[in-house]
């Protein structure tokens, strides 16, 4: 039987029950598309009287493959999403370390946030605080001192 003959016969019932199987006409369509590709690179090995079983049998088995693919994948982004929530929630340590410092006043916790966690320059620091960059250098310095002192960190 010349394969042209074998698709006509079958596509119609094999698309059916992909389509019943997954739901949709896309995923029907690609799913009997690959049962018939398969088909034809292996046509001389497959015995033609068992072709709509054999047929049916490939788009439920790459139905399946399928449905684990996407488990797999809702499973990774829910994962990212949660390491994502927890990423947000949770500061880089070096936060927690001036945040949790209760020896700094609040100029200098912001002064020492925006030079060493923001990457700001002393004179972008001292622009957005409205301070001179005299006066950023001296609380950068204190708040360090703080720091090393609070956090037992040799100078």
């Amino acid at each position: 039987m010349q394969f042209e003959e074998i698709y006509r016969q079958h596509a119609p019932a094999v698309f059916r029950f992909a389509l019943s199987v997954t739901r949709r006409k896309d995923i029907a369509e690609d799913l009997t598309s690959d049962a018939f590709l398969l088909l034809y690179r292996h046509q001389a090995s497959i015995d033609a009287t068992q072709l709509p079983a054999w047929l049916i049998t490939v788009v439920r088995n790459r139905a399946r493959d399928l449905w684990r693919h996407r488990i797999v994948e809702e499973r990774y982004v829910q994962s990212a999403q949660a390491d994502e929530a927890a990423a947000v929630v949770e500061p880089p340590p070096l936060e927690n370390w001036i945040l949790d410092s209760a020896d700094l006043k609040p100029v200098h916790r912001a002064c020492v946030m925006l030079r060493y966690v923001y990457g700001m320059t002393r004179p972008e620091v001292a622009a957005r605080m409205g301070l001179s960059e005299t006066q950023v250098k001296g609380h950068l310095q204190y708040a360090l001192k703080l720091l090393r002192k609070a956090h037992k960190v040799p100078a």
